[in-house]
């Protein structure tokens, strides 16, 4: 025999309709204090973008040197000549002229006119970026895996002989400047001492000799191997030990004991539940070092001779080519903004404590 079911009371309607109004107002408030969050974050962003055009102008312009004479340094050129070059460039302008000039053109997408190259700043930019998102971007992938797999083992295991080693080491190649180990490791590598012979190119690119397709790819990889070894061993040291740190900091908490007290296994409770609750600062560091893709490593790319953004951005430092530099500043320090905006809102999603 089936028994009919009770009809609800209204004391029961009563009982059950205040919830679902506190859950459809708590969910209400929570996307509230996330917007307000997200439009704090933005805000700030849009701050420190301004600030960057701020720098980038008034910084660039306390370097040594006259861009006009630095052009015709070697040509026979008379002052009247020089007048004529500093008004077409408009360095003839009061500064607060040519300040409120740069900033109206830069917030319209307009970095200026290369005084070097004679050419827009944004296509000689867009010309470079893809080789420098190759190098660096390849940099990035490695030495965050290798920080963050490195780092891991390393707290999990801390105090052993493994964490030791691979926490010197680290120490060890972080503080090494990267210019003098690529200089170190061409000199190895792609000159040769004693037994070992000239494995890898000493710079550039390419071979030139024209290849193509998978040719050409396998060029490209073998000039690659040097200058991503230096920015690896330089780079991955600081992700292992945020990563160490964190995850140290989440061993004696309670739920890694009661996983543990469930049944779970060591490597289950490290990757299930320790590793997901040490990331949020390693998240920024990745970000962080996503942000460095745009800006490739100067140093690195000089030593190397590869063309890129840190190479252009040398030569223009040089003259000084007062556009392009400011363009370049404004882009490295852009993409930096960026990375760490995204970064700031990915936060409230990997943990709800924050933003609130």
């Amino acid at each position: 025999m089936t028994t009919a079911s009770t009809p609800s009371t209204p004391a029961d309607v009563a009982r059950t309709e205040p919830v679902r109004a506190t859950d459809g107002a708590s969910r209400t408030g929570t996307t509230l204090q996330y917007l307000r969050y997200v439009a704090g974050k933005l805000g700030g962003a849009a701050v420190s973008l301004f600030a960057v055009l701020v720098t980038s102008f008034f910084l660039f312009r306390i370097i040594p040197g006259d861009p006009v004479k630095a052009m015709t340094q070697g040509v026979p050129t008379s002052a009247e000549q020089l007048a004529t070059l500093r008004r077409q460039f408009g360095l003839d302008l009061p500064m607060w002229q040519q300040f409120t000039d740069y900033c109206a053109k830069a917030l319209s997408g307009d970095l200026g006119t290369s005084y070097q190259f004679h050419a827009p700043v944004g296509d000689l930019i867009a010309q470079k970026l893809p080789a420098t998102l190759l190098l660096t971007g390849v940099a990035v992938v490695l030495y965050s895996a290798l920080g963050l797999w490195l780092g891991t083992r390393s707290a999990w295991n801390h105090g052993g002989l493994g964490d030791k080693v691979s926490t010197g080491v680290a120490l060890t190649l972080w503080s090494v400047p990267s210019f003098w180990l690529g200089l170190l490791l061409i000199t190895v590598f792609s000159v040769g001492v004693g037994p070992i012979p000239g494995l890898f190119p000493t710079g550039g690119m390419e071979s030139g000799t024209g290849e193509t397709g998978f040719a050409y790819a396998l060029d490209v990889a073998h000039h690659m191997v040097l200058p991503v070894v230096t920015l690896v061993a330089v780079g991955y040291a600081q992700t292992l030990l945020v990563m160490r740190s964190s995850l140290l900091d989440e061993m004696g908490s309670d739920y890694l004991t009661t996983a543990r007290a469930k049944g779970l296994r060591d490597d289950a409770v490290r990757r299930r539940h320790a590793v997901p609750n040490a990331l949020l600062p390693t998240v920024t560091m990745i970000f962080i070092n996503l942000g460095h893709v745009a800006a490739g490593s100067i140093l690195v790319e000089t030593v190397f001779s590869w063309p890129g953004l840190g190479g252009l951005f040398y030569q223009a430092l040089s003259v000084p080519d007062l556009p392009l530099v400011q363009g370049l500043f404004v882009v490295f320090a852009g993409a930096m903004i960026v990375m760490n905006l995204i970064a700031d809102l990915l936060y409230p999603l990997l943990d709800p404590r924050v933003g609130r």
